[in-house]
């Protein structure tokens, strides 16, 4: 990983052209971590190139699993898989390494894991993933910072989740599908990544039905086959692409989406004064560069506004007319790019979980820090339309979500470039 990397962005660009977006990370981390459960070689396509995929990539290889990463392709072998403990310098490098408990415990009775790392955007507690761990059968002791759990053999059962986690619904998926008899999980998270989930379990032959609703049912099976399986557009991608050619006016086309994916996000551009039109697997976005303020923009649970869109659009607000209030309600701690928009010249006040973002004429490029992935990403598009050059530190965090970011803003026309640091 190559921290010390910055993007420089020049701003003042129209934007014009075609894109197709990756695979979805969020989708194809869970998707990597249930390949464990397989008794087959499990080929999974259109898997994007990112520092957190090659992470699970790693870990997969420490537990014994035989892995080759040809992008976008990954074949995994998990059938000589002995070690059920996860290294801690992996798993400290990315939260989605906790997926790996469910398909551990579920394959091999046990599973030893370090609580994990990932962006530092506030509380995200596990405590969900291991009730329902244990709702199934499974003893779970901590100590030291490792959870140590186990269980001769998962049963299935009744679990409702407090709140609609992805984490834990993928999770307890993973651990279900191979548990003996029935699990339901109430209150589960509707996100499409876990729909992707449950379409790869069932095409490597588990039973699960109702994924992408709240409610969750799998019925256990006795073993699972290999199979092969094509990962979803990401949706948060393809947002934040559209963000950019709204910010940066022009026309631009994105292919490989999924439109109804982001319902939310297209109302929202759409008050902002963004003119978009939808396909089955296609969306363009035209803007003039003119942006209205949008009043009240709340981050929710699928089908809600995205969080991890949050940042990336309020970069939009800060340079539409009039006051715009952005509330944050997954994450506490996910407003650290207010402080380097304003370096910037945006006008933005913040108290507890709300921002009021007042529009400004313009921005002014300067040297500012992504303090986490999207946050990086927001910088990336504020720089986009700021006068001067802006220059942003620590691109690594972008790196672990979108796929040569800098390379596919470069393609449209932005004057964006890469500036690599020994």
């Amino acid at each position: 990983m190559r921290t010390l990397d910055q993007i420089a962005v020049e701003g003042g660009t129209r934007l014009q052209g075609e894109v197709r977006v990756h695979g979805a990370k969020n989708a194809a981390l869970p998707i990597l971590a249930a390949s464990l459960l397989a008794d087959g070689v499990c080929v999974i396509e259109d898997v994007p190139d990112l520092q957190d995929i090659r992470v699970m990539v790693d870990i997969l290889k420490a537990l014994g699993a035989a892995v080759e990463y040809n992008p976008p392709v990954v074949k995994v072998d998990a059938r000589r898989v002995s070690q059920t403990e996860v290294p801690e310098r992996l798993m400290r490098q990315m939260r989605s390494s906790i997926f790996l408990m469910g398909p551990l415990l579920a394959r091999h009775g046990r599973a030893r894991v370090s609580r994990p790392g990932g962006c530092t955007i506030g509380s995200r507690p596990i405590d969900l993933h291991l009730k329902g761990l244990m709702a199934l059968g499974a003893s779970v002791e901590e100590r030291h910072g490792f959870i140590d759990c186990r269980a001769d053999r998962l049963r299935g059962g009744a679990v409702y989740l407090d709140t609609p986690s992805v984490g834990a619904t993928e999770n307890l998926m993973m651990a279900a599908v191979l548990a003996e008899g029935t699990t339901v999980i109430g209150n589960a998270a509707r996100e499409p990544e876990i729909a992707d989930l449950a379409d790869f379990l069932n095409r490597i032959g588990g039973h699960v039905e109702g994924a992408g609703e709240d409610t969750v049912v799998i019925h256990g099976v006795k073993g699972l086959a290999g199979g092969r399986h094509r990962i979803i557009p990401d949706r948060i991608v393809a947002g934040t692409l559209a963000i950019a050619a709204a910010m940066a006016g022009g026309d631009v086309v994105l292919r490989h989406v999924r439109p109804r994916h982001l319902g939310a996000v297209l109302t929202k551009l759409r008050e902002a004064g963004v003119e978009i039109e939808v396909g089955r697997d296609i969306m363009r976005v035209r803007s003039d560069g003119r942006l209205r303020a949008v009043e009240q923009v709340r981050t929710a649970p699928y089908p809600g506004f995205p969080t991890d869109l949050q940042a990336p659009f309020m970069a939009l607000l800060c340079v539409a007319e009039g006051m715009s209030i952005v509330t944050e309600t997954v994450f506490e701690e996910r407003f650290k790019h207010v402080g380097e928009l304003r370096r910037m010249g945006a006008n933005i006040r913040v108290d507890l979980r709300t921002a009021f973002i007042q529009g400004v004429p313009g921005l002014t490029g300067a040297v500012v820090q992504a303090s986490d992935l999207r946050a990086g990403a927001a910088l990336v598009l504020a720089g986009l339309v700021a006068k001067g050059t802006t220059i942003v530190e620590h691109a690594y965090h972008i790196d672990r979500g979108y796929e040569r970011f800098d390379e596919v803003l470069s393609s449209l026309g932005a004057r964006v470039r890469r500036l690599r640091q020994p």
